[in-house]
């Protein structure tokens, strides 16, 4: 598995966005130049999220995005999965199911595929917006 940035962009853009969640709407501009990242491509990204019910935004002056759930209820898995579809490092079936097939489905990529579910599914918004002001208190550096 590799995420490609697509899903690597959407989520710095979205952890971003759930830390200035509480200056009320974040502008994609105003993510763009934190983070660094091209207006052009984190619209694409948004519109992605924004479908699927993982952010709201509105356009105009006053316009921007917010989280459209808590950040305590995002995932990182639904974050990326969203963005980048499946997450299995398993490959896709053609031709003949062998043994090695088999074996290696069961015992190598099933159990990758169940170690990076839990991590990311035991991951939230929050959790990363809290570890990032921990280690920004720690270190007294910026993120962002």
């Amino acid at each position: 598995m590799k995420i490609s940035t697509r899903g690597r962009y959407g989520l710095r853009a979205i952890i971003d966005l759930a830390m200035h969640m509480g200056e009320g709407r974040v502008s994609l501009g105003g993510i763009s130049e934190r983070q660094d990242l091209s207006l052009n491509y984190l619209e694409s990204i948004f519109a992605v999220l924004k479908r699927a019910g993982i952010v709201s935004g509105m356009a105009g002056a006053q316009g921007g995005y917010l989280l459209a759930v808590p950040p305590e209820q995002i995932t990182l898995q639904q974050i990326l999965e969203t963005l980048e579809g499946s997450l299995s490092v398993g490959e896709e079936q053609e031709g003949e199911e062998t043994d090695l097939r088999r074996f290696l489905r069961e015992h190598v990529w099933n159990a990758i595929d169940a170690a990076v579910e839990e991590a990311l599914c035991s991951t939230t918004l929050a959790d990363m917006v809290e570890r990032i002001d921990l280690k920004h208190r720690s270190t007294d550096s910026a993120y962002l």
